[in-house]
Order: structure tokens, then C-alpha cells, then sequence
């Protein structure tokens, strides 16, 4: 395994729609071993391909419930809205407020290449579809939420 470095701020990669993974062979496997070291080691919650150079549509999230590996994820259903605050690896400083769907439906990959159906709600769901957006190449500062009294 090894650390991969992240990308940043206006590195053209982060914009760029990622392509779906065809098979979950070895190299996927060792880059999804890289992307949640490299996410650790950062002390994130969650991390894209493209965060790391790669226009692969995997993402992994960990938010104190162990690691999850989601291989060109598709959320079937949201319900539901939050405003909250939300940060990113590659935005390194940088905080906002965004409205995501509270209670989401997800089905993907894992990294055996097995398909899984996952509900999740408020901080799971939130990194998810934050994840989920980079593989579109939509940053969270897209979808900043200006309050009323800004």
C-alpha cells in the first residue's frame, strides 16, 4: 500500500466526470487499499478517485462506523434536507454550508466486486454524496448555501 497524493484546489482532474469501473481486478484493489490509507493518514472521512488522480468512479468512506468502499455508486432514492458545514481534502481551509438529503439509498460495488444495496442517513449520507459529487466533478463549493444573514 501507499500513500497517493491528493489533489488540489484548481487541478483540472477534480472538474472531470469519472468513468465506470469495468472489473474489480487487482490494480482497483490496490488503489482502493491506497485511497483509504492516503484518507486516514489525512484524517478525512471520505475520499474520491479523482481527489487522487484517478478518473475512476470509487469512492471511500469512514465516519467512525469502519470503511466503506463504493465501486460506481448510484443513489436510488434521497429524502429529506440538511443544511450543514462541510470541508474537503482537496479544498484544504475551506468550509461551507451545503443542503444534502438527509436519508439516501446507495447501491454499488464493494472491493470484491460484489453489489450491495446501503441506506444511510445525516453524516453518512452527507459524505456519500459529497464523495459521490467529486466523481461528477462537483465540488462542495458548488452548492454552497448562503444564509440570510450573509
Amino acid at each position: 500500500m501507499a500513500l497517493r497524493n491528493i489533489r488540489t484546489d484548481n487541478d483540472e482532474i477534480l472538474r472531470k466526470k469519472s468513468r465506470i469501473v469495468d472489473e474489480v481486478n487487482d490494480r482497483i484493489k490496490v488503489l482502493v487499499k491506497d485511497m483509504i490509507e492516503t484518507m486516514y493518514h489525512e484524517e478525512g472521512v471520505g475520499l474520491a478517485a479523482p481527489q487522487v488522480g484517478i478518473l475512476k468512479r470509487i469512492a471511500v468512506v469512514d465516519v467512525g462506523e469502519g470503511v466503506y468502499v463504493f465501486i460506481n455508486p448510484e443513489i436510488l432514492e434521497e429524502n429529506g434536507s440538511c443544511v450543514d458545514l462541510e470541508g474537503c481534502l482537496s479544498l484544504p481551509g475551506r468550509q461551507g454550508k451545503v443542503d444534502r438529503p438527509s436519508k439516501i439509498k446507495v447501491k454499488a460495488l464493494n472491493e470484491d466486486g460484489e453489489e450491495f444495496v446501503l441506506e444511510a442517513e445525516g453524516y453518512f449520507a452527507r459524505a456519500i454524496c459529497h464523495e459521490g459529487d467529486h466523481l461528477n466533478g462537483i465540488l462542495f463549493t458548488d452548492k454552497l448555501v448562503r444564509s440570510e444573514e450573509e
